[in-house]
């Protein structure tokens, strides 16, 4: 609810604070006061568009701070958006816009986006006109308007709707990616085939690459060792003459003491030089080289890179590219039972989604009688006897279904007996038009809605009987929520709890525009201006004060 309006500096208001109440506030005064402002300036603190043309000429800036009870649904709105407020505080939106343009937006001293600020005005106050559009003329609002009013909610339906259109898109990607596949099945077949007959295993090339350099390496040793060998072997090698001498020397080393040393010196050497001989040998056989072996690696090798470049891999990549290629192989040979279970699968969520699409539909079609029957009890009070009222509710084409259903709403109406139903903005009188979308209003509104409307002249183009049943339908309504209505009807004006006069003075070349809340006596005078024009007549004081009785 709207507690507190404080103005600055909006276009011919300089200062103004206002507090509201509940029920029914009626604002008055002559053509030109300066009504339309107070609502620019409403709108302003709600998200409407910053213009610097509210700026009062000679300002630097309009501001406007409005004050509200704050209802759970936009405490939730702004919690959801990291602005946290304390229930038992007032929610103080504050607004304000500069003469060269630029404007910010705070909610509790918390800047916030004029999206956010659109998105709480919405849900604080509604705002209705002769020429409303949001919404009432509006078809694209009607759907959501009839769910409101039937308590429909939609969270089911929105919940088959994502599960089928998920498992569409799954179907979907999976035909594209087995259609493509089906493109490649003869490739796919050679390479497969191909990965297959060579066979490679993880790892393989690090393996074959560190297997061949050990060969290269023991055939480099192997020459050597050759060449070592060689000086073992043989008549004249370093062992055989050593052995020679040996031999020599045994006949003759009884011949001195230093011979039989020398002797078994060279004894010595021979078993060393034999063992050396032996190890050589060993280690030959060891590192023993196989050029068969290592021609069989390098081929196996070349191989293995030359598939690598062929499909663009890195070789240590080969192994999973067969997997990968042998697995899409195999989805085209067993693509028709997987595509067959995802098309089974879209059917089944498709049928869950219809069954709670038309429980919906059904709901609607309830609430549609309902609202219908809602607002032909309000038109007859309003004079609106003939005209009929419709809410129709049609199954649009399955191209069109969307997370709230199936249907499409749009309100209808009927003037006069027997004329086709047209849609509300077709109407040509503005007097029938308010009187409707009052009719509407009212009934949707005992439903619930934001907990502050106001009605901008919506009374505008009747009297009498009419306006007193307008006045009459606004206090009921009011009954329910807060409910402010700018008016120059006086049936209408006498049905406030409270009332604002507003008007426009001057003073040299300055115009200001005030609002004052009246008192018993003089809220008496203004209706009873309001009944005889200019000069305010004995005769319009009583039918002023025959009007209040009862309020």
């Amino acid at each position: 609810m709207l507690t507190g309006l404080s103005i600055r500096d909006v276009v011919l208001i300089e200062a103004l604070d206002l507090e509201f109440a509940g029920g029914l506030g009626v604002l008055t005064g002559e053509t030109g006061a300066g009504k339309s402002i107070l609502l620019d300036a409403l709108g302003l603190a709600l998200g409407a568009r910053a213009d610097s043309g509210l700026v009062r000429n000679g300002a630097e800036r309009a501001q406007v701070t409005a004050s509200f009870d704050a209802p759970e649904n936009v405490v939730s709105l702004l919690a959801e958006n990291d602005i946290e407020i304390d229930k038992k505080e007032p929610l103080l939106i504050r607004r304000s816009v500069k003469a060269d343009g630029g404007s910010k937006a705070f909610i509790n001293d918390q800047p916030c986006s004029a999206a956010l600020l659109r998105d709480v005005g919405a849900a604080l106050v509604e705002i209705h006109g002769q020429h409303d559009d949001r919404g009432m003329l509006n078809p694209r609002g009607h759907r959501l308007l009839l769910d409101s009013f039937g308590r429909c909610d939609t969270a089911l339906v929105a919940s088959h709707y994502a599960a089928w259109q998920e498992a569409k898109s799954r179907l979907d990607v999976a035909r594209e990616a087995l259609e493509n596949a089906a493109r490649d099945r003869e490739w796919l077949e050679h390479a497969v085939a191909e990965l297959a007959k060579f066979n490679p295993q993880p790892g393989e090339e690090e393996q074959l690459a560190g297997e061949r350099s050990d060969m290269q390496k023991g055939e480099r040793i192997a020459e050597d060792l050759k060449a070592v060998l060689e000086s073992f072997d043989g008549p004249k090698s370093g062992l055989a003459l050593i052995r020679s001498a040996a031999r020599k020397l045994d006949r003759l080393a009884d011949a001195h003491p230093l011979l039989a040393e020398a002797l078994t010196a060279l004894d010595r050497a021979v078993i060393e030089a034999s063992e050396a001989e032996d190890k050589l040998n060993a280690a030959a056989r060891a590192i023993e080289f196989e050029p068969a072996r290592l021609d069989e690696i390098e081929e196996r090798l070349f191989e293995l890179r030359a598939l690598a470049r062929k499909h663009n891999v890195a070789p240590d990549a080969i192994v999973s590219l067969q997997e990968n290629l042998t697995a899409r192989l195999d989805s085209i040979q067993a693509g028709g039972e997987g595509l067959a279970k995802l098309e089974a699968e879209v059917r089944a969520k498709h049928s869950a989604y219809v069954d709670a699409a038309e429980a919906m539909s059904a709901a609607r079609a309830q609430a549609a009688a309902k609202l219908d029957a809602a607002v032909k009890a309000e038109l007859a009070p309003l004079k609106l006897d003939a005209a009929q009222f419709q809410t129709a509710v049609e199954r649009l084409p399955e191209d069109r279904w969307s997370s709230t259903g199936m249907d499409r709403v749009e309100f209808l109406i009927s003037t006069n007996p027997g004329a086709p139903f047209a849609p509300l903005a077709k109407i040509a009188s503005g007097g029938e038009l308010s009187r409707f979308i009052l009719a509407l209003k009212v009934a949707l509104a005992e439903e619930g809605g934001a907990a502050t409307i106001i009605f901008d002249e919506i009374d505008r183009g009747v009297g009498g009987a009419v306006a007193a049943a307008i006045g009459e339908r606004l206090a009921r309504l009011a009954r329910h929520t807060q409910l402010l209505a700018v008016t120059h009807s006086p049936q209408v004006a006498a049905k406030g709890q409270a009332h604002y006069f507003i008007a426009k003075s001057s003073q040299g070349t300055v115009t200001r525009t005030g609002v004052v809340l009246l008192d018993a006596e003089a809220r008496r005078q203004e209706i009873a201006r309001m009944l005889s024009g200019a000069e305010v007549t004995d005769e319009a004081r009583a039918q002023a004060e025959r009007l209040l009785e009862g309020v």
